[in-house]
């Protein structure tokens, strides 16, 4: 149904219109809705953009959060999860010792493993195809969505393996689908200012197309909150766009909102819900061929993502078990969540739970 008011302001008229007829957004647009104060427009076009591909839908999946190792070579500003090796803290777990932590946590139900580290340059390659391998062997049910672009970046410069070599050692022992972490803004200028002394960004968009050209379906970040301009969100989001035309390989779009402990990320003061919500809404509209849009309520709070769900949003994340990352950097939310409160939060928004699997294939629908 049409409960959009025709607005005023001409540009906005004219996106909302483009919108409707299936036309692409330009960079100038999404600049432009980033600029506008009318939250509750963008948010309802984005909803009705999200109804037309999802229906009332929301999808959420039982996973666990797993960390191999937090000793990491890279110095991002905006990290607090990272050690050196040998610091009070650091840890680098081997495969026998991560399935000893799986059987502490596990419960039924876990259908993914999401697993993600450091850039430990002290192990070998084969140490993280061994972790794999381990899992995977433990646990032949669960499907692994392990690593990010970042660091099979990494593990091709460790292991002197191209990229697609690098992925199919790894499909070898079980890897199902990448994460999406590593992309944070995909701008030189803010990747030099923010010491992301990791994959560029050619290199990371070069990792997801070779994953994908071998049939992995893989996620896509965008880190928002710190230095960047609007123009270097949405130019982040057009070059995910492009390269989604050509691989459609993207399974979904995860906002994450910069969690702000470390003043070297120039951050004062976290996001604001406006912005939190601004940001998926946009997303929504600007990547047209990408299915989903996640609100990650590890960042944005079980409540806002609530909101967030009825203005671009069609996935709720799941019960991750024990999230790190984010609360190194100084996350309040929840480390976890439960599969009944993950119930009471979509249909508290007027949504329909769908549980599904990593590849977005639906387990049950709970009308």
């Amino acid at each position: 149904m049409n409960v959009i008011i025709p607005s005023d302001n001409k540009q906005m008229q004219s996106i909302i219109d483009k919108v409707r007829n299936g036309e692409r957004l330009t960079l100038e647009d999404g600049v432009f809705l980033y600029q506008s104060d009318d939250l509750l427009t963008i948010g309802q076009l984005a909803n009705e953009v999200n109804l037309q591909k999802n229906g009332k839908k929301v999808y959420f999946i039982e996973n666990m959060s797993l960390y191999f190792t937090n000793v990491c070579e890279a110095h991002c500003a905006f990290c607090n999860f990272r050690k050196d090796e040998g610091a009070p803290g650091a840890y680098t777990l081997s495969g026998q010792e991560m399935i000893e932590y799986v059987e502490q946590h596990f419960h039924p139900g876990v259908r993914e493993f999401h697993i993600v580290g450091g850039h430990n340059p002290h192990v070998p390659f084969q140490y993280y195809v061994d972790s794999l391998k381990a899992l995977h062997e433990r646990f032949p049910e669960v499907t692994l969505k392990a690593y990010t672009a970042a660091e099979i970046d990494f593990f091709s410069r460790i292991s002197g393996l191209s990229y697609k070599e690098v992925l199919e050692e790894l499909m070898k022992v079980g890897l199902k689908s990448l994460t999406g972490g590593g992309a944070e803004i995909l701008s030189d200028h803010y990747r030099k200012k923010m010491r992301v002394d990791k994959a560029d960004v050619s290199q990371y968009l070069e990792v997801h197309r070779t994953a994908h050209n071998l049939g992995l379906r893989t996620h896509t970040t965008m880190l928002y909150g710190s230095i960047e301009s609007h123009e270097d969100r949405i130019r982040h989001m057009m070059q995910i766009r492009e390269l989604q035309d050509e691989t459609n390989g993207f399974q979904v779009f995860i906002p994450l909102s910069m969690q702000p402990i470390n003043p070297k990320a120039g951050i004062r003061r976290r996001n604001s819900a406006y912005e939190d919500l601004k940001t998926i809404a946009i997303s929504r509209l600007m990547l047209d061929n990408i299915q989903h849009i996640k609100a990650y309520f590890i960042n944005i709070g079980t409540q806002l993502t609530q909101v967030a769900l009825t203005m671009g949003a069609s996935d709720a994340h799941g019960t991750i078990v024990k999230e790190r990352i984010s609360h190194s950097a100084g996350a309040l939310t929840p480390e976890g969540i439960t599969r009944e409160d993950l119930l009471w939060l979509i249909k508290g928004a007027g949504r329909i739970p769908v549980e599904r699997d990593t590849f977005y294939n639906e387990i049950k629908v709970y009308e």
